[in-house]
């Protein structure tokens, strides 16, 4: 049996979503032809996106058509030079595999990669890659040398 499962992700990356369905062109002003067909798909307005709801920047709904388990997880991370944890959900739902990580005040969504060890995830210029109970997060625009910008290590609290 198919599970249908949504994921809803908030972030203010999203925010051009309303300025972009608000950009589309505009409707002639002019009176429409007296048509016995009646009006064509062209004379209809194009669909606008719905309005995020108060105190939400946007909203973005993705559908996962899926067989079998979906795993939401939350992992800390105690990192070198911040002072909070980095808190990352993982989002497992075979064959898609994401990490949400709040970077610079959003939260971005990655996608997992192929890699040689460990779990390794994109989003845009960053990749963040997971080995063990240790995390880094790189900055693609740095080169294909340059060190993690943030090295984690996953905050256990058991006593």
């Amino acid at each position: 049996m198919t599970l249908l499962r949504s994921l809803l992700v908030t972030t203010a990356l999203l925010a051009a979503l309303p300025a972009l369905a608000a950009s589309s062109p505009a409707s002639s002003n002019a009176a429409p032809a007296n048509d016995a067909a009646g009006p064509t798909a062209a004379d209809e307005a194009p669909p606008q996106a719905p309005a995020a709801p108060p105190g939400i920047s946007s909203a973005l709904v993705i559908t996962l058509n899926m067989t079998g388990d979906f795993e939401r997880k939350t992992v800390g991370y105690g990192c070198t030079g911040i002072e909070e944890s980095l808190s990352v959900d993982y989002l497992n739902a075979a064959p898609n595999y994401f990490a949400m990580i709040p970077i610079d005040g959003s939260v971005l969504l990655f996608n997992t990669v192929l890699a040689g060890s460990g779990a390794k995830y994109v989003s845009g210029k960053y990749v963040w890659w997971t080995k063990g109970t240790d995390g880094s997060l790189y900055d693609l625009t740095e080169g294909p040398n340059a060190k993690p910008i943030l090295t984690c290590s996953e905050v256990n609290n058991t006593p």
